[in-house]
């Protein structure tokens, strides 16, 4: 079997217990992140590394608005469709093209909340929503569907599915909970479960770019065939085992992405997994908590995932 068989197998719950599924991912320098050069550098990192499916980076965030400077004004908030969208597409089309007949291919997709917080600022669109969420409520909208524009047109290309990315229900991010509930999780859900519905293979990542988490209850019902998260809740550290048996469904992690992966040598590291996989649940993805730092040795994410592959 290929790799897209085998872990499509793996997914059915029919994983033979000797192979354990593996995948790191990086950002590419700015050179790499457009046109065939794009696509070229994902393949090439996709094979060198041996990693069990393909994830296409998203590098085309949603610009900064100045027009946006306070809640109401985010009725100004244009929507985004072929014109923007269009170089990420062209990228997508071209990795369907040249690794699906291989691998599964995934797209990077983050949420609405995110990619508000790219139109505004991080600091600003959480100002927003705690003083007056009302009136932010039409740009999330209009994000909304250009984020399901994007989504429906991958999904035209190909895609086996989404690493959809989610914040907002960071612990330093609302004291009133209810903020999240009402005004980040529906628009999360409107992309995930469409996505659910279309493709095989999503991957729900909880991302602590901006700041850890203390529960992790409100994301227990979202889609996703796999949970990607860190492993610090609170003052707590969590087990990947914790992990998949809290949302139920298999959990890809176990690796720091500020650890020795990416400071020590091959040694290290085969050492480190090793560790990680000795304690992981039995249906596991071993990956990284996050993307990793973009100068990393290659070698070093080759090692850690021969060694999953290996494992016994």
């Amino acid at each position: 079997m290929n790799k897209r068989e085998k872990l499509l197998n793996w997914l059915d719950g029919n994983q033979a217990p000797d192979y354990i599924p593996a995948a790191f991912f990086i950002h590419f320098p700015p050179e790499y992140r457009r046109g065939q050069a794009a696509i070229d550098k994902h393949l090439e990192y996709f094979r060198y590394t041996g990693m069990d499916f393909v994830k296409i980076q998203y590098e085309f965030a949603f610009p900064h608005r100045p027009e946006i400077q306070t809640p109401a004004d985010w009725v100004k908030m244009p929507s985004y469709g072929h014109e923007f969208f269009q170089e990420q597409l062209d990228i997508v089309a071209g990795l369907v093209e040249a690794a699906r007949g291989e691998a599964l291919v995934l797209q990077t997709l983050y949420s609405p909340f995110m990619s508000a917080g790219h139109t505004t600022g991080d600091a600003t669109i959480t100002e927003h929503l705690k003083t007056d969420p009302e009136k932010v409520k039409p740009g999330l909208e209009i994000i909304t569907e250009s984020t399901l524009w994007f989504v429906r047109e991958c999904i035209k290309l190909g895609v086996d599915g989404f690493y959809a990315s989610t914040q907002g229900g960071e612990s330093h991010r609302f004291a009133d909970p209810s903020l999240f509930a009402q005004y980040v999780k529906p628009y999360d859900l409107a992309v995930m479960e469409e996505i659910d519905q279309a493709c095989p293979f999503n991957i729900l990542h909880i991302c602590d770019y901006c700041g850890g988490y203390s529960d992790l209850t409100p994301f227990l019902d979202y889609p996703g065939d796999v949970v990607n998260c860190a492993l610090h809740l609170g003052a707590q550290t969590l087990t990947p085992c914790d992990v998949a048996e809290m949302f139920g469904r298999p959990y890809m992690g176990g690796i720091d992405r500020h650890g020795p992966i990416a400071t020590a040598g091959q040694d290290e590291v085969k050492t480190l997994v090793q560790a990680v996989l000795r304690d992981a649940p039995e249906r596991f993805i071993l990956g990284a908590d996050c993307t990793l730092p973009g100068d990393i040795d290659w070698d070093n994410i080759q090692t850690a995932i021969t060694t999953a592959h290996a494992y016994k």
